[in-house]
């Protein structure tokens, strides 16, 4: 399935709707405002809450945590290197994700041992302001989305610093 996401516009207050590739409403994004550290909500288009995505604070690198029902599902940290960008998301077990590419211009990959699961990429939507998310079947498209939230939450974050 393909996922199309705005970049990142944050804003006070800010939402907006994650689409499928036909453009359909699929998801809404919502900031919590007024919170310590950043805090967001996945939610379906009818305002329940599938995923909670908050801000660890006080952490040498940038780092969130997904809650999917209540529980902490994964964790997702940018890992220090000198030259290339590379996220994980540690999910309990031998679930984790590598995450990298060329995050800036939003052509990146997940990974797992038995090779690539999605993959982001502005090329799809090149002449406007958003980006494509491929999932394979299979995959856990939550935390994927809420991923490449972090991921530009992060990326806006740092150009901002």
């Amino acid at each position: 399935m393909i996922y199309r996401i705005k970049e990142k516009l944050w804003s006070f207050g800010d939402a907006f709707t994650i689409t499928d590739e036909n453009e359909k409403a699929v998801f809404q994004v919502k900031e919590e405002l007024f919170s310590w550290g950043k805090q967001l909500y996945l939610l379906d288009l009818q305002g329940n809450e599938l995923a909670f995505i908050k801000q660890k604070l006080f952490s040498f690198k940038p780092t969130y945590h997904i809650y999917i029902a209540d529980n902490l599902f994964a964790e997702i940290r940018k890992e220090f290197s000198w030259f290339n960008k590379t996220f994980t998301m540690d999910i309990p077990g031998p679930n984790d994700y590598l995450i990298e590419g060329s995050f800036w211009k939003h052509d990146y990959k997940f990974c797992r041992k038995a090779g690539v699961v999605a993959a982001v990429s502005k090329k799809m939507f090149s002449w406007t302001d958003s980006y494509a998310v491929q999932i394979n079947d299979g995959e856990n498209t939550l935390s994927i989305l809420c991923a490449c939230i972090v991921i530009d939450q992060v990326l806006h974050d740092e150009k901002n610093s």
